[in-house]
């Protein structure tokens, strides 16, 4: 259903069920799939890529030209999963010709004001809160929980099942499965209740535990900590997504916290 109001280039692929409410503004090569709801006042540029029953809240522009001065205006694109929504005012720009496309997993939460920047990759079933910003080059994994104004600085990864705290400065790598806060940003215990919620059994959480603990709390540096985990410790998918972290960290992972 379009409303008059709005505007639609013949040129974008909507499907027929789609809703769209008045003084939305669709360009050309848009893609737009089933049952997605878009309102008032959105502003979908080329390049969008947008999934099933989406919906998308008043004030949100999608698929701007990047806001980095090396973009040449290559073709590029902001793919969007099934069931997300985007709250109202969020920012999603497209690809440089770095990683060609930004891209929004499944059944995420993007909260109002939220920013995501060029070249992004986010995972599935991610919650954003409101005003959480995302530098270029990011990399989230799935289940990733950012609490209200968080920033994240270009290039930074995040790994599944995270949860950072509200108004956190986030400069280094993030590993799966723990909690970070303070400041600078600090490893302050693993994701207990987000776990548990997701069905990890406490077999897993507790080994997890211990993991970090050997990372974090037992004063080892990152070498001898992986050292310790791959020669000590079982062999467990978590285990290997945490060693594969730590190893193909780029910025480097942030530290730990140590009470005087």
């Amino acid at each position: 259903m379009y409303q008059p109001l709005s505007h639609i280039h013949p040129g974008a692929k909507i499907a027929k069920n789609v809703v769209i409410e008045p003084f939305t503004s669709i360009d050309k090569n848009v893609v737009i799939g089933d049952g997605t709801w878009i309102g008032s006042n959105v502003t979908i540029m080329s390049g969008a890529r947008i999934g099933k029953n989406v919906s998308i809240f008043p004030g949100s522009v999608i698929s701007a030209v990047p806001q980095d001065l090396k973009f040449k205006g290559e073709e590029t694109t902001v793919e969007i999963g099934d069931n997300t929504t985007l709250r109202e005012c969020v920012t999603i720009n497209r690809g440089t010709n770095d990683r060609n496309k930004t891209k929004i997993g499944k059944n995420c939460l993007i909260m109002a004001y939220s920013h995501v920047a060029h070249d992004c990759f986010i995972g599935d079933n991610c919650i954003f809160s409101n005003n959480s910003t995302l530098a270029g080059h990011v990399t989230v994994g799935s289940h990733v929980i950012l609490a209200g104004m968080v920033a994240v600085h270009q290039f930074c990864s995040i790994g599944n099942h995270a949860f950072v705290a509200g108004g956190s400065l986030v400069r280094k790598d993030i590993p799966p499965f723990v909690k970070a806060a303070r400041e600078p940003l600090s490893y302050v215990g693993i994701n207990s209740v987000g776990l548990r919620r997701r069905g990890f059994d406490s077999k897993v959480i507790m080994e997890i535990q211990s993991m970090y603990r050997t990372l974090y709390q037992k004063r080892h540096n990152n070498t001898q900590a992986v050292a310790i985990m791959e020669g000590e410790m079982e062999a467990t998918k978590e285990r290997d997504e945490i060693l594969q972290f730590i190893k193909n960290s780029q910025r480097g992972i942030m530290k730990g916290y140590f009470k005087n």
